[in-house]
């Protein structure tokens, strides 16, 4: 998904700041080392970007205080994820900031593994993000990744109906990584098993026992390959900053932006990592 707010719409990246993930295994100093190689901006990784922006968004390395933008109190993060609730898969309307919502939101910024089954809108969570960014750090010079163990968003005007994402770009790019199991579909085979097994017991089995059965190309929650698979959904967030093109058409490339996840699997984890266009520019 492609979305840039911030002062400027394009340009040089000088610094990416890569966030730790919080509670997946998702390895940031590998993910930030792949991409130091590819590009040259500098990389640095910081710890999660909720503690950090609660923390007054200061320097990793220097601690100075946040210019303008200002820290997040536990209460400003945890109404910004009520109101980008989703709260139906077909309504456009989101939120909902009763006061057990925000409790829930409280609840899982300080543990975040009593999270999960909650959507939420991606581009309202962004827009939230950007406005608590330090000014000096707002513009896209200065490009923000931050991974999430939420899953996001985005409403399909198209269908009606809202759609899981990988990642929605622009500033502060957003990466959900629950997404990179969930959001691609799965092969048919894994769906034919489930529709077997609703059809003779009346009830379709936990996610985690048709995984186990299906044999296919696909990932799943914790699996070993999530750093390696999460490093082209990173990279395409400053090949869009600094060239204008969100994702490749090319289905093997790294800068692809596949559907189904045989496609993530050819992309993300499989040679050549990228088409020859984009190899010329990350290989």
């Amino acid at each position: 998904m492609r979305t840039v707010p911030g002062d400027d719409a394009g340009g040089t990246v000088d610094r990416v700041v890569l966030y730790r993930a919080p509670t997946t295994v998702a390895d940031a100093g590998a993910i930030a080392g792949w991409l130091d190689d590819r590009i040259d901006a500098e990389v640095r990784v910081r710890e999660r970007f909720l503690d950090w922006l609660r923390d007054g968004g200061a320097d990793g390395e220097d601690s100075t205080p946040a210019e303008t933008g200002g820290s997040a109190t536990t209460d400003d993060l945890a109404r910004a994820f009520a109101e980008a609730r989703v709260l139906s898969p077909y309504d456009r309307e989101t939120g909902n900031t009763m006061l057990g919502i925000r409790r829930y939101e409280e609840r899982v910024l300080a543990d975040p593994e009593r999270g999960g089954g909650v959507l939420y809108d991606g581009l309202a969570l962004q827009r939230a993000l950007n406005g608590w960014l330090p000014g000096r750090e707002r513009s896209l010079s200065v490009l923000h990744v931050v991974p999430l163990d939420r899953a996001i968003g985005t409403w399909g005007d198209h269908d009606g109906r809202w759609h899981k994402r990988v990642n929605v770009l622009g500033q502060p790019a957003l990466v959900s990584v629950p997404g990179l199991y969930e959001a691609p579909a799965k092969p048919e085979s894994y769906y034919e098993e489930k529709g077997k097994h609703a059809l003779l017991s009346g009830d379709a089995p936990p996610r985690e026992v048709l995984e186990g059965e299906v044999e296919g190309r696909f990932l799943i929650e914790d699996d070993p390959r999530t750093t390696e698979a999460l490093k082209g959904y990173v990279l395409q967030a400053v090949h869009l900053v600094e060239t204008g093109e969100a994702f490749c058409d090319e289905e093997g490339c790294r800068l692809a932006n596949p559907h189904r996840q045989p496609g993530v699997i050819e992309a993300q984890l499989e040679e050549p990592a990228f088409c020859p266009e984009h190899a010329e520019r990350y290989a």
